[in-house]
């Protein structure tokens, strides 16, 4: 799964070969847990703890733009650009 960012411990990557969730997310892992996550902040399956959640849902909010960019280079199965971290 191509990493796009990390930050704080948190790894969020992206890929394209899924069934499960049909919507625009990325996924997220910190300590162990792991979270799919739509673009707007919902969970789509699996959990964080909930401080690594808000520093995502933060990330994701400013970067809508960037991750639909990557979204749509990843259903063309091209490389996908990495996304600046959390200050």
């Amino acid at each position: 799964m191509p990493r796009i960012s990390y930050f704080y411990g948190i790894t969020i990557a992206m890929f394209w070969d899924e069934r499960d969730h049909q919507v625009v997310h990325f996924h997220a892992e910190y300590a162990g847990s792991r979270a799919s996550i739509a673009l707007d902040g919902t969970v789509l399956g699996g959990s964080l703890p909930p401080r690594a959640l808000s520093f995502v849902r933060e990330w994701a909010s400013e970067r809508q733009e960037q991750l639909l960019d990557d979204w749509q280079r990843a259903r063309r199965h091209e490389p996908l650009a990495p996304i600046e971290p959390l200050p």
